[in-house]
């Protein structure tokens, strides 16, 4: 009995690496999610900036929802530019980025410890802390894509 355990949970070890490599179908589909996951980053973004900007009535429990949901997509689309192929696929990425990428996934690391920070900032609801937070957040963003995006 301790043998059949053992050797299942093996094999669940073993085939964990194989799972996770395997998260996109091909390159069309990592293009695919990381356009995705940067849609749901400019979704988010662009809430709390008209509400920042007075466009649109500050709603602090609202600020706090889009700055959590931020903290979360900005990990996602990074693992997807490490895809083979995926250099090839659509939208607006620069070749820069695959010749740059430690320099691009650095900055995808400091995009998601921005989202941390605005989330830090929108918990405590103070609007001139938020402001800064998301002034961060977004020069960040426009750096990045100034430099890798067409």
């Amino acid at each position: 009995m301790k043998k059949a355990l053992l050797a299942g949970l093996a094999a669940i070890i073993v085939s964990t690496p194989l799972t996770a490599a395997t998260a996109f179908t091909d390159a069309n589909d990592a293009v695919k999610y990381r356009q995705s996951a940067f849609q749901l980053i400019r979704h988010n973004m662009g809430d709390i900036n008209e509400m920042i900007k007075g466009e649109v009535v500050f709603d602090a429990a609202r600020v706090q929802k889009r700055a959590d949901a931020l903290v979360m997509v900005t990990t996602l689309p990074w693992e997807a530019f490490q895809v083979a192929g995926t250099e090839q696929g659509g939208g607006d990425a620069k070749a820069d980025i695959w010749t740059n990428l430690d320099d691009f996934l650095q900055r995808g690391e400091k995009l998601a410890a921005d989202a941390s920070a605005l989330q830090v900032a929108a918990r405590t609801g103070d609007k001139n802390e938020l402001r800064q937070a998301f002034g961060n957040f977004a020069r960040n963003c426009k750096a990045c894509h100034d430099n890798y995006k067409q």
